[in-house]
């Protein structure tokens, strides 16, 4: 290798073509240098210090022959080792199939026949061909917009009036209030439409208005009420209506609320505060809440569906929707609190629907036509239930003599639980069932009857008679 003579750097005239000692102002050469293979035999440039540049040395033959032999061999030997790595390679294969057969795969051919590339499989007839170009389809609406144009007309708006009598210095005013709610149409004959909606939207109301999808208005009358469910149904008389209105009205599709799943989207649909339909987008948070509900008088605990989508006042007895446009609860309360936000809840549907159809098939009875048991009572609720170990139902506090439950074995101190199966859980609840079946009609009441300590349980047929009195609450 040639090296910088510090010497000769200061004496450029006396340097000859064959001296050893020139410098190379880049150190030393490379070994192997592609560029350098490149250039022709006696190119290698060279430093000329009188003119300041490189020039080429036709003498260099012999040392360039020297670095091409050396380039020689380096090709030489890389081939080489290429062939040995090869046969290494494709005898170590050959020994490792022979003594794993089990090994060895699927001897994959190319066919080009037809000019189509098929890979030919030794026992199949599996075919490997190019991906056929697809299609792809957009929707132009967003799936909420069709879910609400679907299923507006199937929810109504629920205007009501009531009377609010106040003591003023032992005065007793009274003064009309109005309140708002929402319905859903879950059915329809030839003689009347029917509404399901919460019972506190129509609780007391002397007076309620049901507005439809297209503006109009009709009057309607409360069919059936269940307190503890805080379901109602009302019905509207089909001769009110323009042809055109029912036209529009459509009846809802009840889904299934157990089978929704905690992250689902849901979709509210309601009168909020009376302006009218609105709706709001969430999803569900939670499925089997047990939410303490109060009305001003009592609590009760409901198990309801936990939602996020807005729920306001007037959304009650309003639609929870699904994606698919299905009725999965009933809205009835939200939770009212500075530190809460988006805590809304609904009665799955799949638990008010054997409650709506029983509603439903109420028959309109005047005051002296409705069935009457001839009880007194109070609510067992769950925590009474759990203070007194006592099963949760109506507790008979007095049994009218020669009433219907008197007549039936019915005593003071036994629990209603049942009323043909349909479940007890209070006195307003009962009443109002045996109020709207006709007098003489029998059922089934199944009670609790303590003995020596524990309750046991009994049933008895109980045929209704009329309320004598006609003005007493009780059942």
């Amino acid at each position: 290798m040639e090296e910088f003579d510090n010497q000769n750097r200061n004496d450029g005239n006396n340097r000859t073509d064959n001296d050893s000692s020139r410098p190379n102002p880049i150190g030393k050469v490379p070994e192997y240098n592609f560029w350098a293979e490149q250039m022709p035999a006696g190119a290698y440039p060279n430093y000329n210090p009188n003119g300041n540049m490189w020039e080429n040395k036709p003498n260099e033959t012999k040392n360039n022959r020297k670095k091409g032999g050396k380039a020689l061999k380096f090709v030489l030997r890389a081939l080489c080792f290429g062939i040995i790595a090869s046969l290494s390679f494709i005898g170590f294969q050959k020994v490792y199939y022979h003594l794993n057969p089990e090994a060895v795969g699927y001897n994959l051919t190319l066919n080009t026949q037809n000019d189509n590339q098929v890979f030919d499989l030794p026992s199949n007839d599996y075919k490997i061909e190019a991906t056929k170009p697809g299609t792809i389809k957009t929707k132009s609406k967003s799936a909420i917009s069709d879910v609400v144009n679907n299923t507006m007309a199937s929810i109504v708006s629920i205007n009501s009036t009531s009377t609010d009598s106040n003591v003023w210095f032992g005065q007793e005013y009274s003064q009309p209030m109005e309140a708002s709610g929402s319905g859903i149409v879950v059915g329809k004959n030839e003689n009347e439409l029917l509404i399901a909606t919460n019972n506190h939207v129509v609780a007391g109301t002397q007076k309620i208005t049901v507005t439809f999808i297209d503006g109009k208005e009709a009057e309607a009358v409360v069919k059936g009420t269940d307190a503890s469910a805080d379901l109602a149904v009302i019905t509207v008389d089909i001769s009110q209506l323009e042809q055109e209105t029912l036209n529009d009205i459509q009846i809802a599709k009840l889904g299934n609320s157990d089978q929704a799943k905690v992250g689902e989207m849901t979709i509210a649909i309601g009168n909020a505060l009376g302006y009218g339909q609105s709706v709001t987008v969430g999803y569900i948070s939670a499925k089997d809440r047990e939410v303490e509900v109060s009305d001003g008088y009592e609590s009760k605990t409901m198990i309801l569906l936990q939602t996020d989508a807005a729920i306001n006042p007037g959304n009650s007895g309003g639609a929870l929707l699904n994606a698919n446009g299905e009725v999965i609860g009933i809205n009835t309360v939200k939770y009212a609190s500075n530190e809460v936000e988006g805590m809304g809840y609904a009665i799955p549907i799949s638990r008010a629907t054997p409650i709506i159809n029983e509603l439903m098939n109420r028959e309109l009875l005047k005051a002296e036509e409705q069935g009457f048991l001839g009880i007194t009572g109070n609510d067992v609720t769950e925590d009474v239930a759990e203070s007194y170990n006592m099963p949760i139902g109506v507790y008979i506090y007095e049994v009218s003599e020669n009433a219907a439950a008197d007549k039936a074995g019915l005593l003071k101190g036994d629990v209603i639980t049942y009323v043909n199966d349909i479940e007890v859980t209070s006195i307003t609840q009962l009443r109002d069932y045996v109020n709207s079946l006709r007098a003489g009609t029998e059922v089934k009441i199944t009670y609790m009857r303590s003995m020596d300590g524990t309750y046991k349980e009994n049933v008895a047929n109980v045929t209704l008679e009329a309320n004598p009195t006609l003005n007493t609450p009780t059942p």
